[in-house]
């Protein structure tokens, strides 16, 4: 494996519209939510590992995760769980941790990735990778993977490419934020259009440079730690200095200051995994497009329905047609798919009137 690779696997998230099987003490990238025997995290890190030697994926997640994390994880060492004490979006988690990559190699390399996204073609995953690695070696550039559109979708970003370019990576001419319907189905009329993945890799040092250039203060902020970082006393440095930061995301923060952010389409099948309708997009369905998880089901006239339990649970469904069924101890979920966006609405219902036990 090459050792200037690095991952930084992005695991801070809570995953409500997941609810009530990802909770804030336990959100959705720890649980097995396919039902395979492995949780998306593990999954995550194991799709990283086939490239990228294990003493280089670094895990960035909130304090509150970091037993679940070496719990999960046993492969990694405490050093590598980079914590947040405060919630300050991806900008500042993102150059903390590439400060100590830096440190620890110059030559790095970095993909930051979410841990809680589904690929199917994870040799597929690993050569793009590696040639936008390839690129960011060769060149001050920021690269990221986008998803070819295979539909009109208003929940995703967008990532504009440059029509010009015969070359597989492309240059980048803009992000676009989340677009109505009608703007979307022109996104994918003109061609050029890609879905914002969140996947990204670069150089250490472009990333750095790139903070150095557009976000001074947050690069002040952090530099400052640097005799700090890979050391015992990061965390009083982190832990006095980290809740000062900006509450930004990479993508104001950076990529779209930047004009050397690149693009390559993926070649792999993508899902973000965002909601119970994606989940149920990717799972095996029985004869009546019922999608099961971990539950014995008998169905009378119900159909498209995403079925989910923790204990095995016999579930007898009549007369439902494309329902989300969540089991989980104290909660049973029972809810339209079509109402899927509301579901943080339903948990923050939820919290008003039984308490945050349930969140």
């Amino acid at each position: 494996m090459n050792k200037n690779y690095y991952a930084v696997l992005m695991a801070g998230g809570v995953g409500s519209r997941f609810w009530p099987v990802s909770t804030s003490t336990y959100p959705k990238q720890f649980h097995d939510m396919l039902g395979t025997g492995t949780t998306l995290i593990q999954k995550t890190f194991q799709r990283l590992n086939k490239f990228i030697p294990t003493e280089n994926i670094l895990i960035l997640t909130n304090e509150r995760y970091n037993d679940l994390v070496l719990e999960q994880l046993p492969m990694v060492s405490q050093d590598q769980v980079v914590l947040e004490p405060a919630m300050r979006n991806t900008a500042p988690c993102i150059l903390y941790a590439a400060l100590k990559v830096q440190k620890m190699n110059p030559n790095g390399l970095m993909i930051v990735a979410p841990s809680d996204h589904w690929i199917e073609d994870e040799t597929a995953f690993a050569n793009d990778v590696v040639a936008c690695f390839e690129k960011c070696e060769k060149e001050e550039v920021l690269c990221t993977l986008g998803i070819k559109p295979t539909f009109p979708n208003t929940g995703f970003g967008y990532i504009e490419f440059d029509k010009s370019d015969d070359v597989r990576i492309k240059r980048v001419n803009q992000f676009r934020e989340k677009p109505d319907y009608e703007t979307a189905k022109d996104f994918l009329t003109q061609g050029n259009f890609l879905w914002n993945a969140g996947i990204f890799m670069w150089s250490v040092s472009a990333i750095v440079n790139a903070f150095k250039t557009h976000q001074k203060e947050q690069y002040h902020l952090f530099e400052k730690g640097t005799s700090c970082y890979n050391t015992a006393d990061e965390q009083g440095f982190i832990y006095e200095n980290y809740p000062k930061a900006e509450n930004i995301s990479i993508d104001y923060a950076i990529l779209e200051q930047s004009d050397a952010i690149f693009v390559l389409a993926a070649t792999f099948d993508w899902n973000d995994l965002g909601t119970w309708g994606a989940l149920y997009d990717k799972l095996d369905k029985d004869g009546n497009d019922n999608a099961v998880v971990n539950a014995g089901v008998l169905t009378q006239d119900a159909s498209g329905n995403m079925i989910r339990t923790d204990y095995k649970k016999v579930v007898v469904v009549d007369g439902l047609k494309d329902y989300i069924i969540v089991d989980k101890e104290e909660v049973l979920l029972v809810y339209p798919k079509s109402k899927e966006q509301d579901i943080k609405k339903v948990l923050s219902r939820v919290k008003d009137t039984f308490g945050d036990q349930y969140a």
